[in-house]
């Protein structure tokens, strides 16, 4: 039993950097990524796998299906805060383990894409990422969505189109995006509250790894503020980035504005923004080196 334990452990640590790949391009977010994926693999370890045929595409349906769970609940919390609020929202965010492959599509899917997908309903995202991306078939994205194969297929037809309709971010999109990260960044190094808050839409997501969670807690005793693993709200975003931006520039973060901290002119830390409407509706804070090294960073 240990032995067959072990022998899946590597079949799937030989898998991880593709199923991170997938759930990173249904989650946007690099964190939750590696959540979904450590929480395949405790499904994935209790599973008994004489029946499975094709380890890879078990295992990506797993993910997938742990990234639906994750979408249906993210879509519920903005759901239930809007109702708790009372007023509308402010705007609508209306098998391939080739490395060659991997590396094109991380090339494709810049920040753009990612606020195009996030318009999108769960079980579009999921059909039209694992379909249009990963060539995963519509026969095994029906279970997986819970629907037939023919309506799986209008699921990522109806995804596909909304896609090609929005497109990339115009020029003066990442103007508009520079701008409010320009303007966010001043805020926080001069420690400015209510100019963060200005900045920050009502449900602002703010999420940070476990690397720059280590340092923040590190840091506690010179006055930094302290992060947690992910805040929600613009006054505990403003509170927890206020005063912290001192040491980064701005910086073009696989094609959308940004910021980095790059002491020596390597970036060491990242700092991902998502602009919608001129507020800053989610930040990702990058530390670990990895992470950070598979990002398209441009300093400014």
């Amino acid at each position: 039993m240990h032995h067959e334990h072990a022998w899946l452990a590597e079949r799937f640590e030989e898998k991880r950097g593709h199923l991170r790949a997938v759930a990173y391009r249904m989650l946007g977010s690099r964190s939750e990524a590696d959540d979904a994926v450590q929480d395949a693999w405790l499904r994935i370890s209790g599973a008994d796998t004489s029946v499975v045929e094709n380890l890879g595409g078990w295992m990506t349906t797993i993910v997938a299906r742990v990234c639906l769970d994750m979408l249906r609940s993210r879509k519920s919390r903005r759901e239930e805060a809007l109702e708790n609020d009372g007023s509308a929202p402010a705007a609508v965010r209306d098998d391939g383990d080739d490395p060659e492959r991997e590396a094109v599509l991380a090339d494709a899917v810049g920040l753009a894409m990612l606020l195009v997908l996030d318009t999108l309903e769960p079980p579009e995202r999921v059909a039209f990422v694992l379909h249009d991306m990963f060539d995963v078939s519509f026969a095994d994205i029906a279970p997986i969505v819970g629907r037939s194969e023919i309506a799986a297929r209008q699921l990522a037809s109806r995804a596909r189109r909304r896609v090609q309709r929005s497109g990339d971010a115009t020029d003066a999109d990442r103007i508009r995006q520079r701008e409010v990260v320009s303007a966010f960044l001043d805020a926080s190094r001069s420690g400015n509250f209510e100019a963060l808050l200005a900045l920050l839409d009502p449900d602002v997501v703010l999420r940070a790894d476990r690397a720059a969670i280590l340092a923040s807690t590190a840091r506690r005793a010179q006055g930094a503020p302290e992060l947690a693993e992910q805040l929600v709200g613009a006054s505990a975003v403003a509170h927890a980035l206020s005063g912290r931006a001192r040491g980064a520039q701005l910086a073009i973060i696989d094609g959308a504005a940004g910021a980095a901290w790059a002491p020596d002119g390597h970036p060491r830390a990242a700092f991902v923004f998502r602009v919608a409407n001129g507020k800053v509706t989610s930040i990702e804070i990058i530390v670990e080196p990895k992470h950070v090294a598979e990002l398209d960073v441009v300093l400014e």
